[in-house]
């Protein structure tokens, strides 16, 4: 079980698809619970880059692994 994302990392969507189009996303991170509408994008840029991806259970989860207070849909570590 993760506790905690350790390193240099973004969070959210915008964020996440910015970091993976400038090749500087190491392992990708997304709440199965979040909106497939929004997180599709992300799948798609993940199989284009052959990057790893990690499903949390909940958005909620995946915000406490990154710090934050909030749920939060995608995050990745960076290089």
């Amino acid at each position: 079980m993760i506790y905690r994302l350790r390193g240099k990392k973004v969070i959210g969507i915008k964020q996440t698809i910015k970091a993976i189009k400038n090749d500087s996303a190491k392992i990708v991170y997304i709440a199965k619970d979040a909106d497939s509408s929004l997180v599709h994008s992300v799948e798609v840029l993940i199989k284009d880059n052959s990057l790893e991806v990690v499903y949390i259970d909940t958005m909620k989860e995946l915000g406490k692994l990154c710090g934050i207070d909030v749920g939060a849909a995608t995050a990745a570590l960076l290089k």
